[in-house]
Formats: structure tokens, C-alpha cells, sequence
């Protein structure tokens, strides 16, 4: 069962404006991965949504 809420609100927002920002788009993906942890979608859910394998998303769940 996925973390739900691990994030604190200060650490949201900053991701949430670094999505909007961040030019690169490996960056943006490892950011939107977190995001979506933190509103409790499964790996499995996450890596469906963004397109990548689900080894990447376990990868960066963890590193």
C-alpha cells in the first residue's frame, strides 16, 4: 500500500512549482512521480499514467 501524504505542505508546493518550471523532462517526471506517491497512486498506477516502465518508477521511489 503507497505512502499517502509524506509530503509536507512546504514540500508540495515546491515540487508543484518546480513541475511548472523545470525544463527538463526527466526532471519533470521524477517530480510528477513523487507527487502521485504522495496522493497514494501504486507504482504500477504511476509508471501506467506517465508511460515508463515500472522498474523506472521503483527506481526513483527510492534513490
Amino acid at each position: 500500500m503507497p505512502a499517502k501524504d509524506f509530503l509536507d505542505l512546504e514540500e508540495k508546493k515546491n515540487l508543484q512549482k518546480a513541475l511548472k518550471e523545470e525544463e527538463r523532462a526527466e526532471v519533470r517526471e521524477r517530480i510528477l512521480m513523487f507527487l502521485l506517491l504522495n496522493d497514494g497512486k501504486t507504482q504500477r498506477e504511476i509508471a501506467d499514467f506517465i508511460g515508463c516502465s515500472l522498474k523506472t518508477v521503483a527506481h526513483w521511489c527510492v534513490h
